[in-house]
């Protein structure tokens, strides 16, 4: 009996570890494939990685509050900054999450059988897939290769190469960024930027809640006039910037020269960083307003000055009056709005990871956090000397090196009129040496040597020389048997 049981034990073993086997292969296999099918799924113990490796999209955890969210991002990056979010503004209050093709063809994101977002259009296709391209664009397309859905056409806070920032009048497809709430939170933050043309000219424009917080200038010479460190040699990462248009659409895009983490991302300050987390349009932290480098020009409160700036420093206020207002929709640009015209704030921080806002006010002073962990922003009295010093310095360099150099010529041309001058003046004496018959010498005046003198005149050399203006040869009559005769010349 036990022999009978053991033989039956063996055979239903074998299946159960088969099925286990065909599982993790199968797993593995959709961990490692760029590529979703109906009834396929990304969950948070697989990914979709692109053909060559360059992008990975997965499910990503936002600690503070728990919650999740999928997402693209290059696969080496260390930082693992999100180029993509699929759900920003619908997060997944769980690790739960799946993203997921249904059996209508609709490319979705569910949480414990619930739909939490529909990503595309109920299509009715039986044979819908998505894929991960290398570009970093999530494609969803059908049995013929058409494109019902991708990613490119619904960008988050960050520009990829070969994305669109513009619109198409005719189809209504407007390609705009949008920041993070804050650096931790991928929800809509205070900031926008988009394409604006004026029908001949196009510029980019930040907005801020609504309102126009900084704009890129013309577009002139394969440039804007306020994006010149993104073509820059200087900088860590360079792009070829394009602007294209034809009728009814006008869009603008770029391609990395040998970057390997291309990226323009909309920053929960509103600055536009590359990839390398380098400033690319902006020097400061925030505009205060003041109308540089692209920033709009506002009235400032009664109580600021062009002088005045916000800087960032691990500091602490002791004993200092505080409020704060722990509202999850502020960002750190919305506390900065507060303080600014707020004529007793000195400083301000988040309240709660990026978010909400905590306001000192008095006359007050800040101890120095060497600790790190204290980070707010605090009231200065100058302009901060960071950002594009390095062009000031340029400058300042090319200005010295052009007035040494109109100084140099200055001088050389002085030295060589005053030494022309001084020859012209010797040459006159030696000219009225030569006709002035006070200046002449007689041959009698020549120490006597016993003989008879004559009556002829005597002319030093250099008189002679400068009557016939140094021996020219149009000054030449001929030549006798006592050499050339010259002529004299007044």
């Amino acid at each position: 009996m036990a022999t009978r049981e053991k033989g039956l034990i063996n055979p239903i073993f074998m299946l159960i570890l088969a099925f286990l086997c065909s599982h993790a292969l199968y797993s593995s296999s959709v961990a490692a494939t760029n590529t979703i099918r109906i009834g396929d799924e990304v969950n948070a113990t697989s990914n979709l990685v692109s053909e060559n490796g360059n992008f990975t999209l997965g499910l990503f955890t936002v600690s503070s509050p728990n919650s999740s969210y999928f997402g693209i991002w290059y696969t080496n990056d260390v930082q693992r900054r999100k180029v993509w979010v699929a759900n920003p503004n619908s997060p997944i209050t769980s690790s739960s999450g799946v993203l997921t093709i249904d059996s209508t063809g609709t490319l979705k994101i569910t949480s414990g059988g619930n739909t939490i977002m529909l990503l595309s259009a109920q299509n009715g296709t039986a044979n819908a897939t998505a894929t991960l391209e290398d570009s970093g664009n999530f494609v969803l397309i059908d049995g013929v290769q058409r494109t019902l859905w991708q990613s490119f056409d619904h960008p988050t806070n960050t520009l990829l190469p070969g994305m669109k920032l513009g619109y198409n009048l005719t189809s209504g497809q407007n390609w705009t960024l949008t920041s993070w709430l804050s650096d931790y939170i991928p929800a809509s933050g205070a900031f926008t930027l988009t394409l604006e043309s004026d029908g001949e000219s196009a510029q980019l424009v930040i907005h801020q809640r609504g309102e126009l917080y900084w704009t890129s200038g013309p577009w002139s010479n394969h440039n804007f006039m306020y994006t010149s460190e993104l073509i820059s040699p200087l900088n860590t990462y360079q792009y070829n910037l394009h602007l294209f248009s034809s009728g009814d659409w006008k869009y603008f895009t770029y391609d990395a020269v040998d970057a390997s983490l291309g990226i323009l991302e909309l920053s929960s300050n509103g600055q536009i960083l590359d990839g390398a987390n380098n400033l690319a349009v902006s020097d400061y932290d925030f505009c205060y307003g003041l109308g540089l480098g692209g920033c709009v020009n506002k009235v400032l409160p009664g109580c600021r000055s062009q002088r005045n700036w916000f800087q960032e420093m691990s500091a602490n206020f002791p004993g200092a009056l505080s409020s704060y207002d722990f509202n999850s929709s502020l960002s750190l640009s919305d506390c900065m709005e507060r303080c600014w015209n707020d004529c007793n704030c000195v400083g301000f921080a988040n309240a709660n990871n990026g978010t909400g806002c905590i306001l000192w006010s008095g006359n007050i002073e800040f101890q120095i956090d060497n600790r790190g962990d204290a980070l707010k922003y605090v009231l200065a009295p100058g302009k901060p000397s960071k950002g594009k010093t390095w062009i000031w310095a340029v400058v300042a360099i090319a200005i010295f090196l052009c007035l040494l150099t109109l100084g140099a010529l200055w001088y050389k041309r002085i030295k060589k009129s005053r030494i022309e001058g001084e020859e012209r003046k010797r040459q006159k004496e030696n000219l009225l040496a030569l006709t002035a018959s006070d200046s002449l010498n007689h041959v009698n005046d020549v120490e006597n040597n016993g003989r008879k003198g004559h009556d002829l005149n005597t002319f030093s050399f250099a008189s002679i020389a400068a009557a016939t203006n140094n021996f020219a040869d149009e000054n030449k009559l001929g030549e006798g048997g006592f050499g050339p005769v010259y002529k004299y010349t007044q």
